[in-house]
């Protein structure tokens, strides 16, 4: 667990490089980049920062790529920014690193639909009967004792009075 320094060096350490990145970054090869993630160490002298680029997925490559180099081309004025601002006096190692979310969630959401489709192949072969009978505890009754109409009880009742 880090500790609740780190953590606000880490958050610090995530807005300064996204504003930095935002103005005064010009580098035409640096895509649509979002931080997702700081992770700081205990002594604060690294800084793994975790980012992805939004693009078409054709050409997620190599937009990658030329992200990934613009980053390491700016790397020492990020740096220098981070420590003129945090006002640390050991400023730490900034280390790019592309984030896998992106990959993992495209991953879950196939397995998601392939579930999906066998949930609904297997519903589409599936028989809306029970195996045996329909209620298996009920009896059938005798035909002539139980078949007694309305009419016939009140016959009977007329019957019943005036005798």
């Amino acid at each position: 667990m880090s500790s609740p320094r780190v953590r606000k060096i880490a958050d610090r350490i995530q807005v300064v490089v996204a504003e930095m990145l935002e103005r005064r970054i010009k580098d035409p090869r640096l895509g649509f980049v979002t931080l997702t993630d700081v992770r700081v160490s205990g002594d604060n002298q690294q800084a793994t920062i975790f980012y992805t680029v939004l693009g078409s997925p054709e050409d997620q490559e190599a937009q990658l790529a030329s992200t990934a180099a613009a980053l390491e081309s700016a790397k020492g004025l990020l740096r220098s920014e981070v420590g003129k601002q945090l006002g640390m006096r050991h400023v730490p190692t900034l280390t790019f690193v592309p984030d896998a979310l992106p990959e993992t969630a495209r991953h879950l959401e196939d397995v998601l639909a392939r579930a999906k489709a066998q949930d609904e192949a297997v519903a589409a072969i599936r028989r809306e009967e029970y195996a045996g009978d329909p209620d298996p505890y009920k009896k059938p009754r005798a035909a002539d004792e139980d078949d007694l109409d309305l009419d016939d009880l009140d016959d009977l009742d007329d019957a019943d009075e005036q005798a």
